[in-house]
């Protein structure tokens, strides 16, 4: 007996993969140069010492062993010139993320290998622990760029008849009724 064979699949429109982009850091070797004309906008600043030991930074980090890597480098530099810093301490607190996700993403692989429950255990607390880190220094970086300042939009009232409201700022002093 012999079975149908299955319907083809309709053709899709091939889809294209975004032209990747030059790495912002470029590693040969020792040898690790930058993007001068992007760096201001990638790293918050344009000060040469700051991007320069920033720079440094990220190579470590996204160096897996003592030779600089030029794949990892390049991710980390992404993830800080994705956030936008603004200013220095942006970019040092995306360069922290960039550290973090990339520890994090160590123990949740390290997680899925265990062998046994002592190692387990380890790699859970280490993980869940980045993962939190990860979600205050995203929080941080909200609070950093509004200023801790909280925003409230109402996107819809109803005032039922015979109801009042009132638009705009109000503040209540506290002192009751006066009496």
């Amino acid at each position: 007996m012999t079975l149908p064979k299955p319907p083809e699949p309709a053709s899709s429109p091939a889809i294209e993969k975004p032209a990747r982009t030059q790495p912002l850091i470029k590693v040969a070797g020792s040898n690790v140069t930058t993007c001068a004309d992007k760096n201001g906008k990638a790293f918050g600043s344009t000060d040469e010492n700051f991007i320069d030991g920033l720079v440094g930074q990220l190579v470590n980090i996204g160096s897996p062993g003592k030779v600089p890597d030029q794949k990892g480098t390049a991710f980390v530099a992404s993830i800080v010139q994705g956030i936008e810093p603004r200013d220095q301490t942006e970019a040092m607190l995306g360069a922290q993320m960039a550290a973090v996700h990339l520890a994090t993403m160590t123990f949740a692989r390290r997680l899925a290998h265990c062998d046994t429950i002592p190692q387990q255990d380890s790699a859970e607390r280490a993980f869940n622990k980045l993962a939190r880190t990860f979600a205050a220094q995203v929080e941080a970086l909200k609070r950093y760029r509004t200023g801790g300042q909280q925003h409230v939009t109402v996107k819809h009232v109803t005032v039922n008849e015979g109801g009042q409201a009132i638009v705009g700022n109000v503040s209540h002093g506290g002192q009751g009724d006066g009496k």
